[in-house]
């Protein structure tokens, strides 16, 4: 048995990757996940689809890498987190669909609780903020708003989790219930210094307990298949959050080691050690992969929009055809022309925190051109990541050295070079640009006692070379996120 079938769903796409123990993709396969918007600040998915989807992507995957189920030594899955949905026990149909870490329906349920008080202690406990991110107020929403639900629930009828947790079911045949440390922690139910669901958070969002899954580690023997899938059952021994697999699939497993995902969003993590640290700059304490007999933690900056930013410009103004198309036509003029965009289309998160904000383009002019959109689209995700390292220099108490960096960002040069710099240190491309899901690979090999090795081929890495860049446009920047958040407060 010498490959690792790794699941990576995300939210834009699932997909499926053949390894093999020198931590190379074999083979993989791709369908497109669409997301719908029923109502403003509402994002869903048809978890059916993201569950037929999953399993047609390891059947494709299999056959391109002409791998049998024999040769597989385990399933590793990583996943979209805080995304979350209800399902019936019973047949494992959903309730309704799944409602994405995107959404934003639940912002004045945040804003109450907050009003009452709540904050410091669900800070406390969680290491999160009180925001419509988390599943925990997404989950009272389901319950509210889908008939006998709550009465359903409390007959212990129905079922609960994010997506590693249904996609763990639906693999399983309903045979296991579960979810690893590194996305339950995102669930906002969990007591991150126990590593277990947190009665008084449980109360606090009127969450009935027997809906969710059991916290488990995220490397070991965690589950098996339904023999009917692949023809054989298959150990499934590796479950992370996409982040905390990118995390780990880096190599940053020591204190002081950060990554940045540059996805749908843009995610960027410090491993801290054994102990949390509490942010004081509006960073978020999470549960890094759990591999290990102790919790270990990362602080995290979370940004919503980045290239999703770049999607608005092809699928909603038409201005590129393709995503990759961006790059040059930003490079088309030597600046954004004074134009800074905010892209605060389902809020700003880390480090500004603020659920009402939405999306602004500032400094327009007759002479703004479709290629000064596209060079302040760049700038506007390189700003973003620039705002969460300060944070997380400032917890830290050190500058960042230097930034790993993954995800279908990077391939674009222009981007990563803006990026540099910013921050004023190198950024270091990983040498695979599957990350995540080599991460969900690893922790599926030590879980089964497999030797899988990570590619250690060179890493393409950017230095600063323009140490003004910085100086011309954080005012900008800072005088517009000012200006949206004033915006969002006099709505």
């Amino acid at each position: 048995m010498t490959y690792i079938l790794a699941l990576d769903q995300g939210t834009t796409s699932s997909r499926a990757l053949v390894f093999d123990l020198a931590g190379q993709v074999v083979a993989m396969a791709q369908r497109e996940l669409t997301q719908s918007y029923p109502q403003p600040g509402w994002v869903e998915h048809d978890a059916q689809r993201v569950w037929i989807d999953t399993l047609a992507c390891a059947h494709e995957a299999l056959l391109r890498a002409a791998v049998k189920a024999e040769e597989l030594a385990a399933i590793g899955i990583t996943n979209q987190r805080e995304t979350v949905l209800l399902w019936e026990r019973a047949t494992g149909i959903p309730l309704a669909p799944a409602i994405v870490w995107q959404d934003r329906r639940t912002v004045d349920a945040c804003e109450r609780l907050r009003a009452e008080g709540h904050e410091d202690f669900v800070r406390g406990r969680t290491g999160l903020v009180l925001d419509p991110y988390f599943s925990a107020s997404k989950i009272a929403w389901l319950l509210d708003h889908i008939p006998g639900a709550r009465e359903r629930a409390g007959r212990g009828e129905l079922a609960c989790g994010t997506i590693d947790s249904w996609l763990v079911w639906q693999l399983t045949g309903g045979a296991r219930h579960i979810t690893d440390l590194s996305n339950a922690c995102r669930t906002q139910l969990l007591d991150i210094h126990t590593g277990r669901w947190d009665t008084d958070l449980l109360a606090l969002f009127d969450v009935p307990p027997a809906l969710l899954p059991e916290v488990v580690p995220s490397s070991g023997a965690l589950a098996h298949t339904d023999p009917a899938l692949f023809g054989r059952a298959i150990a499934i021994t590796g479950i992370a959050g996409d982040q905390q697999a990118a995390l780990f699939g880096q190599g940053c497993t020591t204190p002081g080691l950060a990554k940045n995902t540059y996805g749908t969003g843009c995610f960027m993590l410090m491993h801290t050690g054994r102990q949390p640290m509490t942010s004081k700059h509006g960073l978020l304490t999470t549960c890094a992969a759990h591999a290990g007999e102790t919790i270990e933690y990362a602080l995290e900056g979370s940004v919503f929009v980045s290239g999703a930013l770049v999607q608005w410009l092809r699928d909603g103004l038409g201005l590129i055809a393709r995503a990759a198309d961006i790059e040059a036509m930003a490079a088309s003029v030597p600046d954004s022309g004074g134009l800074i965009i905010v892209p605060a289309f389902t809020g700003l998160g880390a480090p500004h925190w603020s659920a009402d904000a939405r999306g602004s383009m500032l400094g327009l002019s007759r002479g703004t051109t479709r290629a000064h959109i596209a060079r302040a689209t760049l700038e506007a995700i390189a700003l973003q990541t620039l705002d969460v390292m300060h944070a997380m220099e400032a917890d830290a108490g050190a500058p960042l050295r230097e930034l790993r960096v993954d995800g279908g960002g990077t391939a674009n040069a222009l981007l990563m070079q803006m990026q540099a710099d910013l921050l004023g240190c190198p950024v270091c491309v990983a040498p695979t640009a599957e990350t995540t899901a080599l991460g969900a690979a690893l922790l599926a090999a030590r879980g089964c006692a497999v030797d899988m090795q990570a590619p250690t081929s060179a890493n393409r890495e950017f230095r600063p070379s323009d140490d003004t860049l910085r100086e011309r446009l954080l005012p900008r920047w800072q005088a517009a996120v000012s200006a949206t958040l004033a915006f969002a407060s006099a709505r």
